[in-house]
């Protein structure tokens, strides 16, 4: 495998990121892996690790880079870490993702078809906007007990399910007071009206944070392991047979 940690240049400023992927056969399609709200650490870089072992570019960047360059989770920063994840909009991120994808662009490892994306808690919706935002090329969304999917805000993520041309899929924990099941259902109405590829599946028995192992009780082994086999599979249907 090969690692690195770089800084990509917005008009926002510096964006570090983690950057994996095989040490050969490359190119590969292009994972956009956006972090949650206790921030870039190396739970995460493991999960991008994961991905990237099975053929995958994987990118994750800082997305509180605007604010600081490494956020480290402690037991007085929670009001920090609202105040970080509150300043982000899904507009923002999806800016982001563009810089991204035009970085990977000029790298010969990253392969040139269809991206895809995931996201946990603050940034399923995140997940869910970007690929609204570029439905050429990214053909698989993943939220995985993502928040504000579908609300009663003009920037919701829901109200511009139509221009996704990719499949997205969600991962909904049973108990989880950031994405109450009144949301869901109303998000899974949404996208069969507006006629969009989608799975919302229900991981029972599960809270809010199931597939970090750093969550302690709160980590269900055999329900993160499912969610694997589920990203994976997403990712191989969408992202594979324009690079075959």
């Amino acid at each position: 495998m090969i690692e690195e940690h770089i800084d990509i240049q917005t008009k926002d400023g510096a964006m570090n990121t983690f950057i994996t992927r095989p040490d050969q056969g490359g190119p590969f399609p292009v994972i956009i892996f956006l972090m949650d709200a206790p921030g870039k650490r190396e739970e995460l870089h493991d999960m991008a690790r994961r991905i990237a072992t099975v053929g995958y570019y994987v990118m994750l960047p800082n997305l509180y880079y605007r604010q600081v360059r490494e956020f480290v989770v402690g037991p007085d920063t929670r009001e920090i870490m609202f105040g970080y994840m509150n300043a982000l909009s899904n507009d923002m991120v999806c800016e982001d993702v563009g810089v991204l994808m035009a970085h990977a662009a000029q790298q010969g490892d990253a392969g040139e078809g269809p991206v895809g994306t995931l996201g946990y808690c603050m940034s399923g919706p995140f997940a869910f906007s970007a690929a609204a935002a570029y439905p050429e090329r990214i053909k698989a969304a993943a939220s995985l007990y993502g928040v504000r999917l579908c609300v009663d805000k003009p920037s919701s993520p829901h109200l511009r399910a139509g221009e996704v041309q990719g499949e997205l899929y969600f991962a909904c924990a049973e108990t989880d007071d950031w994405a109450p099941p009144e949301m869901i259902q109303e998000l899974g109405e949404h996208l069969e009206k507006a006629n969009v590829r989608h799975t919302i599946e229900w991981y029972p028995g599960t809270q809010h944070g199931f597939a970090f192992p750093g969550r302690g009780e709160i980590y269900n082994k055999a329900a993160a392991e499912r969610h694997w086999s589920r990203l994976f599979a997403l990712f191989a249907r969408n992202l594979f047979p324009a690079t075959s």
